[in-house]
């Protein structure tokens, strides 16, 4: 399982949010998941299972390949944990 961050540098937001999710993988106890941040530009050479992205990047995620992760609030970390165990679930990898 890969999720790839994005933001449209790639630079500090999309890192920020590689820490948080890397945070609630482990709180929840689930292994195995490798999470790298990216530039919009470079994502589209990066297959990854999940995208995730701030709303105003996500829907230029579309059509990747992976289920995209679309944040509203990129510090919010209380909705990131629920979309992302959302996706998890959509994709069997927990339950």
């Amino acid at each position: 399982m890969k999720i790839l961050v994005c933001c449209g540098s790639g630079l500090g937001s999309s890192f920020m949010i590689e820490m948080n999710i890397k945070n609630v993988l482990k709180s929840l106890g689930i292994n195995g998941v490798t999470v790298e941040h990216s530039d919009l530009s470079s994502a589209k050479g990066i297959k990854a299972d999940v995208y995730v992205g701030t709303r105003d990047i996500a829907v230029r995620l579309e059509g990747l390949g992976g289920e995209v992760v679309s944040l509203n609030n990129m510090i919010d970390k209380k909705e990131l944990e629920d979309k992302l165990v959302e996706v998890l679930k959509k994709l069997n990898y927990i339950k």
